[in-house]
């Protein structure tokens, strides 16, 4: 019989026994998630063209203050508070969408995926499963220096209002000078908002929260029988979170595109209103 010998695993950084293409992966969501980076930043500075009646982009949704001589902006009764304040930094330019991006952008950064993809593609720790991660002295992950990642269980319930909000957005898609229509854009921002509450309503803390702290679901009484049925939806949606949060940060960033281009007058947006 052949003696079989376990290959000693090399403590070196990047190191594996595998022999696959596993850089792959980081490499490329790493380069996915940069770009929608970049492009929601480069967006954001615009402060314009985020408005093309009906549509409304949903990074710069809700309009909590417009300025009503920026090309592009919505009207300024739309805005929460009204006209932009004279006390804004001159070096920035008066976009709703910086006071906006907050909110959804926290959710996603202490997502439980994006954690492990940004982990391993930006930091190393480490490059992907049975690969040595960079050294490091006294590591202490989310107990210390990434504790703020514990504020993903109440960022959930700021991206639910983000949802209800864009919910209203789709409704008043189908209205375009008080006449009810439908256009391109109307069908854009709708799966906008499908995409994004399939990847919330999947996500793990609320998970957590309807059924997750039960020790055991046959002992439950009727009400708690009801959080088990809500719990196994949300673990359907949980099982292709990964998904939802790629095609739901994508879908983001082109329904931007869309209406930007159509408040630009470069893209023509088909509808039923026939102006």
């Amino acid at each position: 019989m052949k003696e079989t010998q376990t290959q000693a695993h090399s403590t070196n950084f990047a190191s594996t026994n595998r022999t696959d293409l596993w850089w792959i992966e980081p490499m490329a969501t790493g380069f996915g998630f940069l770009c929608f980076v970049v492009y929601t930043t480069w967006a954001m500075f615009q402060a314009g063209y985020y408005y093309a009646a009906p549509y409304l982009s949903p990074l710069y949704s809700p309009t909590l203050m417009i300025d009503p001589t920026a090309a592009g902006s919505a009207p300024l009764g739309t805005a929460w508070f009204g006209a932009w304040p004279g006390w804004w930094p001159k070096f920035l330019p008066p976009s709703p969408a910086m006071l906006v991006l907050i909110g959804p952008l926290s959710f996603r950064l202490t997502c439980y995926y994006y954690r492990k993809f940004y982990y391993r593609s930006f930091f190393a720790t480490p490059p992907a499963c049975a690969v040595t991660a960079l050294p490091q002295k006294d590591y202490k992950g989310e107990t210390h220096l990434l504790l703020f990642q514990n504020i993903h269980r109440y960022c959930l319930y700021i991206a639910i209002v983000y949802i209800l909000i864009l919910t209203c957005d789709v409704f008043r898609a189908f209205f375009k000078d008080g006449q009810f229509g439908v256009g391109v854009g109307t069908v854009v921002l709708y799966i906008n908002v499908l995409l994004l509450s399939k990847y919330t309503f999947g996500c793990h803390a609320l998970r957590h929260l309807l059924g997750g702290r039960t020790d055991c679901f046959s002992c439950a009484n009727g009400k708690e029988h009801l959080g088990y049925s809500l719990w196994q939806k949300v673990t359907h949606l949980n099982e292709n979170h990964m998904f939802w949060a790629w095609v739901s940060m994508i879908w983001v960033g082109f329904t931007d595109l869309y209406v930007r281009m159509v408040s630009m007058g470069i893209w023509h947006d088909f509808n039923t209103w026939r102006h």
